[in-house]
């Protein structure tokens, strides 16, 4: 017996469940299935939301003939062999459909092959893809291609997916076994909004419960061991997760950053980028307003190269609270980004005789470091009034402490400095 996903894939619109922004009433694509009028295009979205599904519900529909290519070991030959038939299909009228699962892994050269005959309309393009398209497919295919943006399936979604299983003949209606509502919901949440997942994880809990008994949390235990979350490493969904983790923290939200630290640990992320990270952030976002965020994180990545996982992921989670808590600014991080955009502006300038170092006779003859103010000579321990840019380029205000934590006290500094310049 095939499996149960399988045995309850959707053979109509009526059966599908959820996608209603594309599917629902009036929608553009269920307008398309409906009236058979084809055209290609890109599916993309999580594990287990129809993607699959939808691609054989056009070919179903429309009489036409579906041929599978395998991302993965199809090359250039086979995509030539797949044109030559469906060019014969086309001298029939007949029309054919190519399916790509995980065309994000095709290369150029693939990609490039399947150009002019999608062009040419010799046959119809459906792509499936779990990777952001606009990052893995080139731009002469996307351009050819419309692309529908697939959702993960809420929980009620996959409630609804578990009832129409209990009670579908082609799944588990011989069974007639008691599924109390909260596990459903338990069961729903555990697949995290994939249909697949679900389907599998309800047919192992249909093989150990007997013909009318009820499902207890025990046995649903069993069955869902682990907890499972969407996370794919180095994918697009890889860097919403850090993304989030990094602007909570800088929205000062310690129990948001602490869910997606979580979050990102259970999903498989090697700590160490979190450490990198939350090193990035302490500079980036917190800088000089409390800079013992900076050593917090960084003694953080220590610790957990001293003791590993699981306990040292105990010190990254202090950091990210330490961090999430601490005065905001990012006055250093817009210094060093209008210093850098200056570079070019004045290219390789001259550092000025009195900066420069003279540790020979020759140099000093030359007049290497002549009338350089030692600061600490001076009056506060500062030259006023010395400059230190090059000669041929203004002066110029690239930092702006902010009135937040330890800034406030530097801020207060610098004006003071400043005051001393203008007096001098």
């Amino acid at each position: 017996m095939s499996p149960l996903a399988a045995r309850l894939r959707p053979q109509n619109l009526d059966e599908f469940i959820g996608q209603k922004h594309l599917l629902g009433s009036g929608k553009a694509l269920r307008q398309s299935i409906e009236q058979g009028t084809l055209h290609s295009m890109v599916f993309w979205g999580p594990p287990g939301v129809g993607k699959t599904t939808l691609a054989k519900l056009f070919a179903n529909l429309t009489e036409a003939d579906f041929i599978t290519l395998s991302a993965v070991t199809a090359g250039v030959k086979e995509i030539r062999q797949v044109v030559e038939v469906a060019k014969q299909n086309l001298a029939a009228s007949k029309k054919t459909i190519v399916f790509i699962d995980e065309i994000h892994r095709f290369n150029k050269s693939q990609q490039d092959a399947l150009l002019p005959d999608v062009e040419s309309g010799t046959f119809i393009l459906i792509g499936a893809t779990t990777e952001n398209p606009s990052f893995e497919l080139n731009n002469a295919l996307m351009s050819r291609l419309r692309l529908y943006v697939l959702k993960a399936l809420s929980t009620e979604d996959l409630i609804t997916v578990i009832n129409r299983a209990l009670q579908d003949p082609r799944g588990l209606a011989h069974k007639q076994f008691i599924f109390p509502d909260d596990l459903k919901k338990h069961l729903a949440t555990a697949a995290d909004g994939d249909a697949r997942k679900l389907l599998n994880l309800l047919e192992m809990l249909s093989d150990l419960v007997a013909e009318g008994e009820t499902v207890t949390p025990e046995l649903l235990k069993e069955v869902i061991s682990t907890p499972t979350f969407r996370f794919d490493k180095q994918g697009e969904y890889f860097y919403d997760l850090i993304s989030a983790l990094h602007k909570s923290i800088r929205g000062s939200d310690p129990d948001a950053a602490l869910y997606w630290f979580c979050r990102m640990v259970e999903g498989g992320c090697d700590p160490r980028y979190i450490a990198r990270r939350i090193i990035r952030a302490a500079s980036e976002d917190i800088g000089n307003a409390d800079p013992r965020a900076l050593t917090l994180a960084l003694n953080a990545a220590d610790v957990y190269e001293r003791l590993g996982s699981p306990e040292g992921e105990l010190a990254l989670a202090q950091a990210v609270v330490y961090l999430a808590c601490a005065a905001k600014s990012n006055a250093v991080y817009m210094a060093y980004k209008a210093a850098l955009q200056d570079l070019p502006k004045y290219g390789s300038a001259e550092v000025p005789l009195y900066l420069r170092n003279a540790p020979t006779k020759l140099m000093k003859n030359l007049g290497y470091g002549k009338e350089y103010r030692y600061a600490h000579d001076e009056p506060h321990a500062y030259a006023a009034g010395e400059k230190y840019f090059p000669e041929n380029m203004p002066e110029r205000k690239y930092y702006q402490p902010t009135d937040r934590g330890l800034e406030k006290q530097i801020q207060e500094k610098l004006k003071f400095l400043k005051e001393l310049d203008q007096k001098s």
